[in-house]
């Protein structure tokens, strides 16, 4: 039991940890960038670019992302002779699908600002650029902050998938240390298992706690 306190062991569980954290932000990163330029896209009135859009965002929805990391791990480098290594393949993943969901949550916001204050900029003048600088993007901001937080944390919790294509994270050290020390105590399953949900609520409640507080604030005013 005493092994299991290590130091060898507690960096082991860091370097899962940050694993964990490494895909996670990244993946965010790009999903903020790909998000706010594709949920753009989303509302121009061209239709070919809406049905790309849409497309894009139904697929990443409807497949499991489980599906997608093995699509991605293992049948394009059989079927293209490429390689495309474990992190990688997850960073792309959890980017597709952040991208595709803060697209989705940049087109609602924009959409749920009234009409009338747009045509209202107009007729006083406003050029197209004033409009989106000064009235568009401050009130979309106000609605998208809150639920894009609470997607980082969505992102953060689902690379627990990440083990299923050989990445060793979080969860995957927890097996690990099962697998060694288990065998001598039953006990280990629980205390393993436990810390772990420790671990991801203190990564993930932090996110979920600034979200439902910003979405009141923002609501309130």
């Amino acid at each position: 039991m005493a092994e299991l306190f290590s130091l060898t062991t507690l960096w082991r569980v860091a370097e899962g940890v940050g694993v964990l954290l490494f895909v996670a932000l990244i993946s965010i990163v790009f999903a903020i960038i790909g998000g706010l330029f594709m949920g753009r896209l989303m509302i121009v009135k061209h239709k070919s670019i809406q049905y790309i859009c849409k497309f894009f965002l139904e697929s990443v929805r409807i497949v499991p992302l489980i599906a997608w990391l093995f699509i991605i791990y293992y049948g394009i480098p059989s079927a293209f002779d490429v390689h495309i290594g474990a992190l990688t393949c997850g960073i792309i993943v959890f980017s597709m699908w952040g991208i595709a969901e803060m697209g989705d949550l940049v087109r609602a916001s924009i959409l749920n600002i009234p009409k009338h204050q747009r045509e209202s900029a107009l007729a006083l003048g406003f050029h197209a650029w004033q409009i989106e600088y000064y009235i568009i993007i401050p009130q979309a901001l106000k609605a998208l902050v809150p639920s894009s937080i609470n997607l980082f944390g969505r992102i953060i919790k689902t690379t627990s998938l990440l083990p299923l294509i050989g990445v060793v994270e979080l969860l995957k050290v927890g097996q690990q240390l099962i697998e060694v020390f288990g065998r001598y105590d039953t006990n280990i399953n629980f205390i393993v298992y436990g810390a772990i949900l420790l671990i991801y609520f203190m990564l993930c409640y932090p996110f979920s706690y600034i979200g439902s507080h910003l979405e009141k604030k923002f609501i309130t005013q």
